[in-house]
Formats: structure tokens, C-alpha cells, sequence
């Protein structure tokens, strides 16, 4: 019963975290936490503990848990492990997946226009990653799936901060990734997956330094407030 109940406090740590809820650098008031979610100390640092191995928070000795900070040098390293594991996952997706699991990629995961389907940027964001990890699972190697949903819970929040500038060009560069896995051009996918995420890294800087004005709102930008070219 003990482990359970600090494994569902971790889930519910992560959350926040993860989501931005505990703000990035500030400290985590252990008395205030512990009695909004009405637990103890021991299992609440058990909890917190864990999250710091994953490297979603800090601790500092003498000084208690802090929310991670957003260091554009970190996310830059962050965007850089993703490309290399995004890139391996395709070549080996355009190997290994079939027909069949491709088609249904096309259909579930690349809906024809994300702002027109209604989408708020926490959900187009969900959509994108899920995206990305689709094609992970077509590698057909669970780890690298493992490693890649590890690291997005470190980037989650900077894909709220651009999602809603390059919607449309996403979705048609999400449009020639399928496109390179139907025609089995491993070259051609691992080029299209490796320029889009660089073109993220590119932008990450300015991202971060914007997004500290936006991370003390409920919810990031609401992408349906803007207007949009179609895509070609």
C-alpha cells in the first residue's frame, strides 16, 4: 500500500513538474506540497528523490528541491540527444515497419490540419510528440521508445512555447516523413526528421528567453487565437 501510494504521489510530482506547475529555478516548499496533497514528509521526499534521478528536478544540499531551470544550453543538448534518437528510430522504422502499421500512423497520428481540427497548444503539443514516438514504435526497439518519452518530459514545456509558430509547417513536414517511410527512403527520412528538429534547436534560445513572460499562465498560447496559411 506504501509503494503505491508514493507511486501515485510520483505521477502526480511529475505532472507538475513537468507541466511547468512548479516554476523553473523556484524552490519546492516541502510543507505547503505535503499538505495540498495531504501526505507526509517521507513519502513526499521519496517522491521528490525520485524525480531528481530523472533529472526533472534538483537538489541542492542545505538548500531543498528546486524545479529544474530552463538553461538554453541544456535544452540545446536535450534537442541534440532527440535528434539522434528521432533519426535512428526513422531509418530503422522505414526497415521494419509494415504497410499496414505505416497507413494507420498516417491516419491516427497525422490528422489533415491540426488548427483546423480545434486543437488548444497543450493539445497540438500532445499530438506532435505522440507523432514522433509513433514512429519510435515502428522501430520496433522498445528501449530507444523508453529513452525518447524520457526525454520529451524534459522538453515538454519548449514545445508549449513554439508549437504555436509552426503549426502548419510541422504538419507538412510530419506529411514528407510519412511519405519517405512509404517509400522506404531511410536517407530521405533520417535528412527530413534531422532538419526538422534542428530547426527547433535553431529557435530554442529565443524560445526559452520568450517563454519566461508566458510561465506563470495557466495555460500556454492558445494557438486558434491566430490566423494561419495553409499548407501547400
Amino acid at each position: 500500500m506504501a509503494e503505491a501510494r508514493v507511486e501515485t504521489l510520483y505521477l502526480e510530482l511529475k505532472r507538475l513538474a513537468v507541466g511547468f506547475d512548479l516554476k523553473p529555478g523556484q524552490r519546492v516548499n516541502e510543507g505547503a506540497l505535503a499538505q495540498r496533497l495531504a501526505v507526509s514528509r517521507t513519502p513526499l521526499r521519496e517522491a521528490l528523490n525520485r524525480l531528481v534521478g530523472e533529472r526533472l528536478l534538483d537538489f541542492r544540499p542545505g538548500l531543498g528541491f528546486f524545479c529544474r531551470p530552463l538553461e538554453p544550453q541544456e535544452i540545446f543538448d536535450l534537442y541534440e540527444t532527440r535528434a539522434i534518437l528521432e533519426e535512428a528510430a526513422i531509418r530503422r522504422a522505414c526497415l521494419r515497419a509494415s504497410a499496414s502499421d505505416i497507413a494507420a500512423l498516417k491516419a491516427r497520428e497525422h490528422p489533415p490540419c491540426l488548427v483546423d481540427a480545434g486543437k488548444s497548444t497543450r493539445e497540438a503539443t500532445a499530438s506532435d510528440e505522440a507523432f514522433h514516438l509513433a514512429i519510435a514504435r515502428l522501430s520496433g526497439n522498445d528501449e530507444l521508445v523508453l529513452q525518447l518519452a524520457r526525454l520529451n518530459e524534459r522538453i515538454r514545456f519548449i514545445r508549449w512555447l513554439d508549437v504555436a509558430k509552426y503549426l502548419t509547417q510541422t504538419r507538412t513536414e510530419h506529411g514528407l516523413m510519412i511519405e519517405a517511410l512509404e517509400a522506404r527512403d531511410a536517407e530521405e527520412a533520417a535528412r527530413l526528421i534531422r532538419e526538422h528538429i534542428g530547426k527547433r534547436m535553431d529557435q530554442i534560445v529565443a524560445s526559452v528567453r520568450e517563454g519566461y513572460s508566458n510561465l506563470y499562465v495557466t495555460e500556454p498560447p492558445d494557438p486558434r487565437a491566430h490566423s494561419y496559411p495553409s499548407a501547400d
